[in-house]
């Protein structure tokens, strides 16, 4: 059995393992909250030790804490920020709706940490305790709002937006580099006018563009703090200038401009920065499929298909056809837009889930938020470096589509008029001729005319 230590909590005393930093009430969390295996996410883990040390710097300049403790809450967190006590953080999704455990985990981790780096024994709660000094002038209904809102707006600033930004310039490069490549539209799956590869590549990165668009939008609501209400949104047990001075430290620290929030009570009640934030990742992810679809069948193939496009090969050969080589990579993006999708609906009904004073669906609305951004980011770098910069295009195909096309009579109605155009179009449908063949056939229009109408 593996040596442990007893610690002593408001229900009584729990035997928590040696080497952990976490004390009573987070192994009370693990014993009973043993659902599934989703951990909060590690990026809410960091942005709670953000709140930690920045709380502890400025409760020392209020005069609320001893310096020797606040530095040592300080270094401790840090550590927790960079990573270094990853492992003393195991406790499932599925727990306490606040985040109340996850926020004590962090509370009693760093309080064990800053006691060994004091006394050079860990554990325990003196001389820094977790609730009186990790946790001064907080609550985990304040904390935890505060968390999810620093971890997913750091995620889409330094993760997403860039990934985005690298796939809409590499459609953009596709789009210039296929500007003089002519090949026919498609509406309703049908055939349709001309137009030019390089424009309907263009349109592409016009809708990751608008995703950027769309996430710069939801940042100041994102940006607003619910740090300083503590229980229920009163402040009670909080300095009344603790949650300015504190979110002021955070934003220094992240380079992201931070604020309190406006209403305290709006700030922990409700989720619906984090629901609206989430549905502008639905609608990124609805754009991706989107393109994802449209590359997959446009380099669908290579003989039997449209093939109006070369993918890159990056898995040749099926399990039992050799030679097949399959998209995986906008299939892999299609995937990742569904779980998006899905992560949509769950975060709604999370925001839902606000009675009152408090939210108490937050641990699961985090994972999926923060899940949510990770993948989109994950994708959308793929996207661009694995597919869409080795794309080329299949110019002699693009161009006899557009020869044998029915569509090409929209181009003579001016000319003809709707209802000889569509005779036109008949004939060469039930011939199997061609427009320009058919109207050299019947004379109908000089050569030098045909061409500038036919190719615009």
């Amino acid at each position: 059995m593996a040596p442990y230590r007893e610690e002593k909590d408001s229900m009584g005393v729990v035997r928590v393992p040696e080497q952990a930093y976490y004390g009573a009430q987070t192994q009370r969390a693990i014993d009973n909250f043993a659902i599934g295996d989703l951990k909060m996410p590690l990026e809410v883990i960091r942005a709670l030790a953000l709140i930690k040390a920045g709380a502890a710097e400025v409760n020392r300049r209020l005069g609320r804490l001893d310096p020797r403790l606040a530095e040592a809450i300080a270094a401790a967190a840090l550590e927790v920020r960079q990573g270094r006590w990853d492992d003393q953080f195991a406790l499932g999704v599925f727990q306490t709706g606040s985040g109340t455990s996850s926020n004590m985990n962090v509370n009693e981790v760093i309080a064990s940490r800053a006691n060994e780096m004091l006394t050079g024994q860990k554990g325990g709660k003196s001389p820094v305790h977790p609730n009186d000094h990790a946790n001064l002038g907080q609550s985990s209904n304040d904390a935890i709002p505060s968390a999810i809102h620093i971890a997913a707006l750091a995620a889409i600033r330094g993760k997403l937006v860039p990934a985005l930004r690298r796939l809409q310039l590499a459609l953009a490069a596709k789009a210039e580099e296929f500007a003089d490549v002519r090949k026919i539209g498609r509406t309703h799956l049908q055939d349709a006018v001309p137009m030019t590869l390089g424009q309907e590549f263009s349109g592409y990165a016009r809708q990751v563009e608008l995703g950027v668009e769309r996430l710069a939008a939801v940042e100041p609501r994102l940006a607003e703090l619910a740090l300083g209400g503590t229980a229920v949104g009163t402040g009670v047990n909080a300095h009344p200038d603790f949650a300015a001075a504190t979110i002021a430290w955070i934003a220094q620290e992240t380079g992201i401009d931070f604020r309190e929030a406006r209403n305290h009570f709006e700030a922990q009640a409700a989720r619906d920065a984090a629901v609206e934030a989430s549905g502008v990742l639905k609608t990124v992810a609805v754009s991706l499929s989107k393109i994802a679809n449209d590359v997959r069948w446009l380099g669908s193939g290579p003989r039997c298909g449209i093939g109006e496009i070369n993918l890159p090969s990056l898995q040749p050969g099926s399990s039992i056809m050799p030679g097949k080589v399959n998209p995986v990579i906008p299939e892999a993006v299609l995937q990742v837009t569904a779980q998006v999708i899905g992560n949509d609906a769950t975060i709604t009904a999370c925001g839902q889930g606000g009675n009152f004073e408090l939210n108490v669906m937050q641990p699961v609305l985090a994972y999926n938020l923060l899940q949510s951004i990770g993948l989109l980011a994950d994708a959308a770098s793929a996207f661009a470096d694995k597919c869409i910069v080795g794309i080329s295009a299949n110019r002699e195909v693009c161009a006899g589509f557009i020869e044998k096309s029915l569509a090409l009579v929209t181009g003579l109605v001016p000319r003809l008029g709707y209802d000889r155009a569509a005779e036109v179009a008949q004939k060469a449908y039930a011939t199997g001729k061609t427009v320009r063949e058919v109207l050299t056939e019947d004379r109908l229009l000089p050569n030098e005319e045909m061409d500038a109408l036919l190719e615009p």
